[in-house]
């Protein structure tokens, strides 16, 4: 029992050491883009999902950890998405990955403000009374993630799916920012580094 104790105290400590020292978050990189896209109006060891964590929470549980994905954890690989900014042409590691569907989503903030048009992407698990099956295009649902403020509990509606694998990424940006356990890049916005 004493050794759990200090386990957990060990890695508190960690925590409140690296949350000091660190670059941005994915949360506070995803809240600028929110943010910018609200003010110009325009639209290495396999980790289990109950050990990836980040500012905005722990990946759902219930994933089932991807068997023979592209890019396996460990793979370096280079960004080709621009859900942020600095993101596009970075390169970064893959950290975990897991089969599931992700979604681009609409939302109304609960915290108010201008609808997010094509937020990418929120997974299958993190979407309130989802079933098994993929979901379509127009269906809305309640947000259970909490990717940026304002997401979680608000109504989204379904505009695009793409089924899986998910990744979790560390990356640093082009700008020089490290980023940790950015959630969640797709097999086309990734390729890989090495040469």
């Amino acid at each position: 029992m004493t050794k759990h104790w200090a386990w957990k105290i060990a890695l508190f400590s960690l925590v409140l050491l690296l949350s000091a020292c660190g670059g941005k978050t994915a949360e506070q990189m995803d809240r600028e883009k929110t943010d910018n896209e609200a003010a110009s109006g325009e639209e290495v060891e396999t980790k289990d999902a109950d050990e990836i964590k980040d500012s905005s929470g722990s990946v759902p549980l219930n994933l089932k950890i991807a068997e023979n994905p592209a890019f396996p954890v460990g793979s370096k690989v280079k960004i080709y998405a621009d859900h942020m900014e600095g993101m596009k042409e970075a390169e970064g590691v893959v950290v975990a990955v897991y089969d599931t569907t992700a979604y681009e989503i609409s939302y109304r903030p609960t915290t108010g403000g201008e609808e997010v048009k094509h937020y990418k992407w929120v997974i299958h698990e993190e979407l309130d009374a989802s079933s098994g099956a993929p979901m379509e295009p127009g269906r809305e649902l309640v947000i259970n993630a909490d990717h940026i403020p304002g997401m979680k509990g608000a109504t989204a509606t379904i505009e695009s799916a793409d089924e899986g694998p998910v990744y979790i990424v560390d990356f640093t940006t082009t700008t020089g920012e490290e980023v940790k356990n950015y959630k969640w890049l797709v097999e086309s916005e990734i390729a890989s580094a090495e040469e």
